[in-house]
């Protein structure tokens, strides 16, 4: 339709017409405390190790995650999720609820340093701790065991809060996980730590980055008996709803992008805050593009964070939290 356009044509262009009308109108919003920074830290460094499949992620040092911590508090993001990669391993992650484990000694320096200025988050699980790569402890068989592997997980729980995690986060996808790190926090006088359950994660390819992070790749077999399959949509409504019967505070979905379906069913079935993880191989993948000339790489990321906002996640833990806090401020 030309210039004979009634009075009461539609035009939404009206409400794009410059970036301060666009900033007035938008439906969803970034900001600095919407981010949680995942970052590595590795036993018997001194100087952070680049990662090769991640450009500009490192495994820290106690000292280098120091300082990485203090840029992300002044950043003003909303927390950090610790991962550790210990000098030795066995066959039950001995070294994840160790007293002087690796990330239990991050988090005791870093609540020290920090207080209660960046919320400390604590990923509790066994597959960078164990020699052979699994999420939990297993059988002669070769076959994870779910319900030993909770004793585990309840252990840990406990580790990392008397080391000072403000929260926990059980990503094993153990059947019954939640209620077996609740029981085990309250039992030790946690009862004020709450629990950030992984609970929609899936078996993915685009983990593949973290592995050689986390130096946690499975020996054998693969993680698809206890994680998610892709296809299934209405069995990540179930897992949140068994999560938060046995005591989940939060839940996530673990990866973003490529769920952002699952997000949004997510976001719209609880009344608890939901998170959702921005991977390893969805940082890689636009880091890759970018570095090619194939995209504009600044307005890629905005545009990813938005998205998993936009389908419902309140906060999202994503490599490039600080870089965009300083975008989005």
């Amino acid at each position: 339709m030309t210039g004979g356009a009634s009075p009461g044509f539609a035009r939404g262009r009206r409400l794009r017409s410059t970036p301060a009308m666009r900033r007035l109108t938008a439906q969803t919003r970034l900001a600095p405390a919407d981010f949680v920074l995942p970052v590595f830290v590795k036993q018997d460094i001194t100087e952070p190790v680049p990662i090769s499949s991640m450009p500009g992620v490192v495994q820290h040092s106690l000292d280098s995650l120091r300082k990485a911590a203090h840029e992300a508090a002044e950043a003003g993001i909303g927390g950090l999720m610790l991962f550790g990669i210990p000098a030795e391993k066995d066959a039950v992650g001995s070294q994840a609820d160790a007293a002087d484990g690796i990330v239990n000694e991050a988090l005791r320096r870093l609540r020290s340093d920090l207080g209660d200025e960046l919320v400390l988050m604590a990923d509790l699980c066994l597959c960078e701790y164990t020699d052979h790569g699994h999420c939990g402890v297993v059988t002669p068989a070769g076959v994870v065991d779910n319900d030993p592997t909770l004793d585990r997980y309840a252990a840990v729980a406990i580790a990392q809060a008397q080391a000072g995690a403000h929260l926990v986060a059980p990503s094993g996808m153990m059947d019954g996980q939640v209620a077996a790190i609740r029981a085990g926090l309250d039992s030790a006088a946690f009862t004020e730590v709450p629990i950030l359950a992984y609970a929609a994660k899936y078996a993915s390819g685009f983990y593949g980055p973290f592995r050689e992070a986390a130096e946690g790749a499975p020996q054998f077999g693969d993680r698809s008996t206890y994680q998610m399959d892709p296809p299934n949509a209405a069995e990540a409504l179930r897992e949140v709803a068994q999560d938060l019967a046995e005591g989940a505070d939060a839940v996530m979905v673990k990866p973003a992008l490529p769920y952002l379906d699952i997000v949004r069913q997510v976001a719209d079935a609880v009344d608890v805050p939901v998170s959702a993880y921005q991977v390893s191989g969805e940082y890689a993948m636009v880091e890759a593009a970018a570095e090619r000339g194939m995209l504009d790489r600044r307005r890629a990321i905005l545009e990813t964070l938005t998205a998993i906002r936009r389908a419902g996640a309140g906060t999202v833990l994503t490599y490039w939290a600080v870089e965009a806090a300083g975008w989005v401020r």
